[in-house]
């Protein structure tokens, strides 16, 4: 097996059409390396971000993009196949970033998740095997620390009450990984992610829903009373974090956070303030399925990454107000229910 670089040049990432993703693409390309990005667009959310996201990449030289679903196990060893032609290796790295995302969803239909996240994530890691990629990279998530510890959250805290499907098929993507490094010495790190926000981010995340809602002067819903708090993270701090943890670690678990928690209710006030418009609230019960708070503890990141977040939350979220102004024409009809 070929020995691990210290920074990757030849890089896949899956899920390249998403949120985070887009963003790992297009600071790795920047810094030279040869990425190579795959999406199979399924409609978890509105395709319209997606395809947004998709045409910003494409005006990158030399950055290639390919349709195809981690599931589909023939097209995906298809693609390992070609670009491990006269090679030693199809990549240096794997960052799988694909995933089936959303907490509430995942209640309403799990099978598709354990199909995407799960299956997806175990066909990917068997392409590494198969292709001598040494170094893997998983995006996971804050929610698999549930509802029973004290915050802030550790690496090392317990994981095995989930609450709710996604968080579910997460746990049992790492516990894959781990699998693969103790099996066949696949380097990973896992990256736990904390409330990602920024432009062009999730509609069904609380910071673009809200600000298109309260922009166009829409109602938005509150589950509680407001007072519920998440370690919102700049996606540019999550993005350059994830590549951060492509050196070699051996197997190793990273929260990436603010380390800044701030409640529902403020995020609330400040966009109101950024877009000048005050928000129609409608109050309704706590969701079972959602954490009461979120709060990461970065200094493993901070220690072995050299890691650590840049951007303050206002700063971020005026980042996104302002892309949501310049795209207000097509943004303002993105579903965010």
């Amino acid at each position: 097996m070929p020995s691990l670089p210290a920074m990757p040049k030849k890089v896949l990432v899956t899920g390249a059409a998403g949120f985070i993703a887009s963003r790992v693409c297009a600071l790795l390309h920047e810094q030279g390396c040869e990425v190579t990005g795959l999406d199979n667009f399924n409609d978890a959310y509105d395709v319209r971000l997606k395809t947004w996201r998709w045409a910003q990449l494409e005006k990158r030289d030399k950055l290639k993009l390919h349709r195809l679903d981690l599931v589909d196990a023939a097209g995906l060893k298809n693609l390992f196949e070609k670009h491990a032609a006269g090679r030693e290796t199809a990549f240096d790295a794997v960052i799988n970033l694909a995933a089936r995302a959303g907490v509430r969803a995942s209640v309403e239909n799990p099978s598709v998740y354990v199909e995407a996240n799960v299956g997806g994530s175990l066909n990917l890691l068997e392409m590494c095997r198969q292709f001598g990629v040494r170094k893997f990279v998983l995006a996971s998530t804050s929610s698999l620390y549930g509802k029973d510890h004290e915050t802030p959250y550790r690496e090392d805290m317990n994981t095995d009450r989930q609450l709710s499907p996604y968080a579910a098929t997460k746990k049992a993507a790492e516990a894959m990984a781990y699998t693969y490094h103790f099996l066949h010495k696949l380097d990973v790190s896992v990256l736990r992610y904390f409330t990602v926000y920024g432009p062009a981010g999730r509609p069904d995340m609380t910071p673009l829903r809200f600000t298109q809602r309260i922009r166009e002067g829409r109602t938005i819903t509150v589950f509680g009373d407001g007072s519920q708090s998440r370690d919102f993270t700049y996606v540019d701090d999550i993005a350059c974090g994830t590549i951060a943890a492509l050196r070699p670690v051996g197997y190793e678990v990273f929260n990436l956070g603010s380390d800044k928690p701030l409640q529902l209710s403020a995020l609330i006030e400040l966009i109101e303030e950024l877009t000048g418009q005050k928000a129609k609230i409608d109050y309704r019960p706590w969701h079972p399925a959602d954490m009461l708070a979120t709060w990461a503890d970065i200094s493993k990141a901070r220690k072995l990454l050299d890691w650590s977040p840049q951007t303050n939350f206002r700063d971020g979220l005026q980042k996104l107000v302002a892309w949501y102004e310049e795209n207000r024409s097509w943004a303002r009809e993105i579903d965010t229910n």
